[in-house]
């Protein structure tokens, strides 16, 4: 039987992430994943004979340092390819092309604008990038390191100058409508922009919580928040980090199921001893990290029995319930949309914030949206090996999908979402209907089906101000260590958040380190 330092639950990039720092700082770690491929929501799959795709379909701001550390370029990552533009599609093929120094398409006063905002948050996002990076300080701990950190935090907020402080606290919380409104005239320019602070989460331009907060989020690393495929798609970030992990010393068992996470109990407490898999193995091992979403992690693999139960209804009450759904189209030619060249950028499809508010209030009450927005690319135009020579893939991210629709979701309610998402593209690429081969339509439901994630959210729990810093995913898991000893978290669910970042493995694997 072989010894482990380290047990990981799932192979999501986090898990990858975490796993590949311990490995190289001399830890044995096993990495165990239910499906037959690495990456979690990253993973590419062949969703039809000969078509490729994955839930995560680009990159905009997965950690350099991360990429530094673990030597990802060595291990085949190739990220020195172009940033996609940001089209906003105008019904009438007249749309705004976004860039990170500029944009067309709009008056000159919007354009300059632009300019003058998009500096403003990336000095804002660039203030708050390192404790992106860093363990949150635990709420009323005075320890000398955590109060630094609150110290660092003010140093750098301080610096950008009482105006800018200023401003910053004012905008932190703004409703997106009001920021947008504040700063442009142009309808479409202004649904664009602020798709990245509302993507993934419970939130509308009007809602007034955390979405601008969010955009900062996506924005810290050096491009900006710009998207991008990597060579090879995100097939080539996922197997650079299986790579980097690997190599390092990492084990990896895909098609491994963990059933739940054991512990043993004495007068002192409970400590975690391993895992049990679903055939009924049993691993030992004196620390277990877990990828896995919070309420998954400590209501059904550690077991609510097992936690203090303050603890547990804390966790129960987490808001977890995705309202993204992933739609992927086969084609059979390359689609051509109305006023455009190559369809090889990022196009939202949401001509002004009043359609994505709608959207949201269609699913906030548990409907689909009569007329869906959502954001568009077409991955083969960058990784022609996700398709068969002259055919190509959609990949689609709909937004305001709930996970719990009213009346369920059936195989007719289905059927009606893809053919309102069909009617949707048709208007902005005539004839694309034609084109589909097949379609694969994954409701926030199936994403919990298939990846074992609560509620289908891609972020695990809700990115919002009462689930972010040192509150994330609650206030006594929020350093990435759980209650009972020897268990530990690594996923979306923990500071900083989702999306394709690798702060939580790199931040959970420092912390286990210490």
């Amino acid at each position: 039987m072989t010894d482990y330092d380290v047990l990981m639950v799932g192979a999501g990039h986090n898990g990858l992430v975490c796993a590949a720092y311990l490995a190289k700082a001399g830890q044995k770690v096993l990495v165990l994943e239910a499906s037959a491929e690495p990456g979690g929501l990253a993973a590419t799959r062949e969703f039809y004979p000969g078509f490729m795709s994955s839930v995560a379909h680009s990159i905009s701001s997965f950690s350099s340092k991360v990429i530094e550390d673990l030597q990802l370029q060595s291990h085949g990552l190739n990220l020195s390819g172009r940033t996609m533009d940001t089209i906003g599609m105008g019904l009438d093929g007249k749309h705004v092309v976004i860039g990170d120094e500029m944009v067309s398409g709009v008056s000159p006063e919007d354009a300059r604008s632009y300019v003058e905002l998009r500096r403003q948050l990336k000095r804002f996002a660039k203030a708050l990038a390192p404790f992106w990076m860093k363990t949150m300080p635990r709420i009323g701990n005075n320890s000398p390191g955590e109060l630094m950190t609150f110290a660092q935090l003010g140093l750098k907020l301080r610096l950008l100058g009482k105006e800018d402080l200023l401003e910053f606290m004012r905008m932190a919380t703004l409703p997106m409508r009001d920021l947008m409104d504040e700063n442009f005239d142009d309808k479409v320019l202004k649904a664009a922009l602020s798709w990245d602070g509302l993507a993934g989460s419970r939130l509308a331009p009007r809602s007034p919580n955390s979405p601008v907060f969010a955009l900062l989020f996506k924005m810290f690393e050096a491009s900006g928040g710009m998207h991008a495929i990597p060579a090879g798609g995100i097939a080539g970030l996922v197997n650079a980090l299986v790579g980097a992990a690997t190599v390092a010393g990492a084990e990896l068992r895909l098609n491994t199921a963990v059933e739940r996470i054991t512990v043993v109990g004495d007068e002192s407490g409970l400590r975690v001893t391993g895992v049990e898999l679903a055939g009924g193995e049993v691993i030992e091992a004196s620390r277990v990290i877990s990828c896995a979403d919070p309420k998954r992690t400590f209501l059904k693999l550690l077991g609510g029995a097992n936690l203090e139960i303050e603890f547990a209804n804390r966790n129960n009450r987490l808001r977890t319930e995705g309202l993204v759904a992933k739609l992927h189209l086969a084609l059979s030619a390359e689609p051509k949309f109305t006023g455009m060249g190559r369809a090889n950028n990022r196009m939202i499809i949401a001509p002004t914030m009043d359609s994505i508010e709608f959207a949201f209030d269609d699913a906030k009450y548990g409907g689909c949206p009569e007329v869906p927005v959502m954001e568009v690319l077409v991955p083969s135009m960058q990784d022609p090996t996700l398709a068969p020579a002259g055919q190509h893939v959609i990949s689609a991210n709909v937004m305001y999908v709930p996970a719990e629709l009213r009346g369920g979701w059936t195989d007719e309610a289905k059927s009606n979402l893809l053919q309102r998402l069909l009617v949707q593209l048709e208007q902005y690429a005539p004839g694309i209907s034609a084109q589909v081969i097949h379609a694969e339509l994954l409701t926030p439901h199936d994403l919990e089906q298939t990846h074992n994630v609560t509620g289908g959210h891609w972020h695990h729990t809700e990115f919002a101000v009462d689930q972010l810093l040192m509150m994330r995913p609650t206030y006594e898991a929020a350093q990435y260590s759980a209650p009972v000893p020897g268990l530990y978290l690594c996923g979306a669910g923990s500071h900083p958040g989702g999306g394709l970042v690798g702060a939580p493995g790199h931040n959970a694997a420092r912390e286990i380190l210490k």
